[in-house]
């Protein structure tokens, strides 16, 4: 039997543990009935449907002969506009008559196996590409069709419903067709909309801006329409497109919880309303603003795909969920649940002023310390030694690489080194051979002076010329050189958006996410070999239709670990670890000026895709050491942190305020990964206890803190009470020994069963104010520690 059942009007969509019911009305509309914990079959639905006996007053019955029939008291799958609803309507479109009133009735509808994506969008695809796949992710994958109808407008609609049973996911999407003789206007329209009962909901949304981004922020629902959205071109570093919905009391690991997310790179837009009598409306899709499309008679209007889950035992499960979903089915699957390489990008160390020599010199460094593949950062091309000029141009800097790029990328692979390269194809300088043959293709309003981010206009993506050029000159970039990786950058906002190419500036943003698309796609889909990395000035493109192409994303400029912790945390709120780009660079950190320990940089940055971005010339011989043994170590454990199922600690570390932890446990649950870490010490803080969730309570595990270097400079002064001699601190005998030698910080080892790891242990102290010891754990400001859980 499938996941997907109709009958009696009532469809029935099941995933392992969840189940998502509506039925069609008396009336011919497709009220939403149950979204929750997996119903058997047989339950009766007019149980789980609002009840609904007496007319409410100031309502408006939909029939003068049926009082008690009004679409503003249904809970609805989608609602058209003007007859009587007065929620957010999923959809607006203007008739040529100026009228805006629509109603979708049923029709009829289909249930086929298998995706069905939309045309010119990325879409969920199934694991495997062969029909009769044995891939457990794929099996009973169906999705439903319901065709509704407005018998006036001549408007059809079709709501696709695709189930993901394995993963607990469930998308859905819309498309609107014209079937009557003149054109329409639409205004929005949505991917989804749903009405759920109030369970006293949070809504937590991911916020921030450059260098800032995915910061978590949970608030309640307030009565009224509250809304998440971008007008930037892209999914945006202040408002990503995904969301949580979360009953007020719950946790990480309970309480119902219900996510939803975008399969989409511009501009989005989610609304929930929570109306005075207790009811919640969802709609996510394309953002209305500046939106205008002109339907003509036989078109149709595809929206991008949106994505939900609902779990019962907490936040963290909506969030595993997600992880799996976007592991098997969004990433491509030429890199699905694949090892991302280790990478060093020379951009922090070197920023525009290099050459092939200094570049050489830092690739053989990072090799020696176990980087796999060198990344080329911006400044290779045209005239770019500063961010001024030479965007939109591919002929190679000659100065920099006096033999060519195709014989450096040669010479990074002799050291042993894969090599990437960086590119900014969306982008042009007006200093640029490619502006000054064709200023017609930057984007500008006619009759005024384009404004600018980073010196930097934006190309006409909705023209097929620019298209043209982009995948040609990247395409020849990528085979010349035979680079195994391509990090993709988009630096700036859309502005003055306008293109003498359209008829209609409505359609412009949304015409533009197309091409971008399509430029993707004829690019990569030739190379599935190319690991592709998304990267708009850090995180402003982080979504699901940029990882339909690109398997990881930079997740943010800003390499400070402690600011890492809000950033990568937040986003795996939605996204796994294994679409985190997380390197580790110098400190001062240059976005915050922090000085953070190396182990701590490391141990963030573990909890991703790793990699290293920092003037590795520099380091002392125990920094490199200590980095030897990190990128060691994390080679050995790549697939757990990449891959393995994550939770976020909120008990015992987050109760003390200035803890963050995070686990990871490994598909066939035999180890896991704890990171604690520590923001700003307190004195004298007390006990803290390392509770663990993701294992199995009945089976011992063997239980150690990773060994990591403590480095004399951290304890300043204080050296003085260790020896028998008065050094200065900042003398050359301290300096020097700095270089060569480190202490150990603390090691725990116990044999301890799952049980009390969940419920927590009690860890050795911290540093106290009274001396070091090797088992006194030395943290202090911004120290963290690794713990290895491996099944006995």
């Amino acid at each position: 039997m499938g996941m997907i059942s109709a009958s009696d009007g009532v469809f029935r969509l099941a995933t392992r543990t969840t189940s998502y019911w509506f039925r069609v009305t008396k009336y011919g509309h497709l009220e939403h009935l149950w979204y929750g914990s997996r119903l058997p079959d047989d339950q009766d639905p007019s149980v789980v449907a609002l009840k609904n006996v007496v007319q409410r007053g100031s309502s408006i019955a939909y029939r003068e002969d049926d009082l008690t029939y009004s679409l503003d008291a249904l809970e609805l799958e989608w609602s058209g506009a003007g007859v009587g609803d007065y929620r957010h309507s999923p959809v607006e479109v203007v008739l040529p008559n100026g009228a805006r009133t629509t109603d979708f009735t049923y029709v009829s509808h289909e249930i086929v196996d298998g995706v069905m994506n939309p045309a010119g969008l990325p879409g969920a695809h199934l694991r495997s590409s062969a029909p009769s796949s044995q891939d457990s992710s794929d099996h009973g994958v169906q999705t439903l069709i319901v065709t509704l109808y407005d018998t006036v407008t001549y408007l059809q609609l079709l709501l696709y419903y695709t189930v993901f049973p394995e993963v607990d996911c469930i998308t859905r999407r819309s498309v609107l067709a014209n079937e009557g003789a003149a054109s329409v206007r639409i205004d929005s329209i949505a991917s989804l909309s749903m009405d759920i009962p109030n369970h006293h909901f949070r809504l937590l949304t991911l916020n921030g801006s450059w260098i800032k981004e995915a910061h978590l922020e949970d608030a309640p629902l307030r009565v009224g329409l509250t809304l998440n959205s971008s007008t930037t071109g892209a999914s945006s570093n202040r408002h990503n497109p995904g969301f949580v919905l979360a009953a007020a009391h719950s946790t990480e690991t309970s309480g119902q919880a219900y996510g939803f997310n975008l399969v989409y790179s511009g501009n989005h837009c989610s609304m929930v309303e929570r109306t005075p009598d207790e009811q919640v409306r969802i709609v996510t899709g394309i953002n209305p603003a500046g939106f205008e499309w002109s339907l003509g008679p036989g078109e149709s209007f595809e929206t991008p795909e949106a994505v939900m889950t609902y779990a019962p035992n907490g936040i963290g499960a909506v969030s595993r969920n997600f992880h799996s979903f976007v592991n098997d089915h969004i990433v491509p699957r030429s890199w699905a649940r694949r090892d991302r390489p280790i990478v060093y990008n020379n951009w922090e160390s070197t920023f525009f002023n290099f050459n092939a020599g200094k570049l050489l010199t830092l690739a053989k460094q990072a090799k020696s310390l176990g980087a796999e593949l060198f990344v080329l950062d911006d400044g290779w091309f045209g005239t770019r030694d500063c961010d001024h000029a030479g965007l939109g141009d591919y002929s190679i800097n000659q100065r920099k690489f006096p033999s060519g790029l195709p014989a450096f990328a040669e010479q990074i692979r002799r050291i042993g080194l894969g090599f990437g390269v960086w590119v900014e194809p969306e982008m042009v300088n007006e200093d640029s051979d490619l502006y000054r043959a064709h200023p017609d293709w930057a984007v500008m309003t006619p009759g005024r002076t384009p404004s600018q981010g980073r010196h930097q206009l934006i190309l006409d993506l909705t023209r097929d010329d620019v298209r043209d050029y982009i995948v040609e000159n990247v395409g020849k970039v990528i085979d010349s050189t035979k680079a195994a990786y391509v990090k993709w950058d988009f630096n700036r906002h859309h502005s003055d958006v306008y293109s003498a190419h359209l008829a209609n500036q409505g359609e412009f943003a949304h015409r533009y996410t197309l091409g971008l698309y399509d430029v993707l796609t004829r690019i990569f889909s030739p190379r599935p070999e190319v690991l592709l990395e998304s990267c708009s000035s850090g995180g402003n493109r982080f979504d699901l239709g940029m990882l339909t192409h690109s398997p990881q994303v930079w997740a943010s400029d800003d390499t400070d670990p402690i600011e890492r912790l809000s950033i990568q945390g937040g986003l795996s709120l939605l996204y796994p670890q294994s679409t985190f780009g997380a390197h580790i660079s110098d400190a001062p950190h240059q976005q915050t000026l922090r000085d953070t320990p190396l182990t701590t940089r490391f141990n963030v940055s573990a909890f991703g895709c790793f990699g290293l971005e920092m003037d590795v010339r520099m380091l002392s011989v125990v920094e490199k050491r200590e980095i030897r043994d990190e990128v060691e170590f994390y080679r050995q454990h790549r697939a757990t942190f990449q891959y393995g199922d994550f939770y976020r600690g909120d008990r015992e570390a987050a109760a003390k305020g200035n803890k963050v932890q995070w686990t990871v446990v490994n598909l066939d649950g035999s180890q896991a990964i704890t990171g604690l870490f520590q923001t700003l010490t307190q004195a004298a803080q007390g006990v803290d206890i390392l509770a663990v969730d993701g294992l199995e309570p009945t089976v011992k595990y063997v239980f150690r803190t990773r060994e990591q270097s403590l480095f004399i400079s951290r304890f300043g002064g204080l050296v003085k009470h260790l020896i028998p001699v008065t050094l200065n601190p900042s003398g050359t005998v301290l300096r020097t020994a700095n270089k060569v030698y480190a202490m150990h910080d603390s090691v725990e080892k116990y044999e301890v069963y799952g049980v009390a790891l969940a419920e927590g242990i009690p860890l050795s102290p911290q540093f106290l104010g009274t001396g070091y010891d090797q088992c006194v754990r030395m943290l202090g400001d911004f120290g963290s520690q690794l713990y290895v859980i491996t099944r006995m």
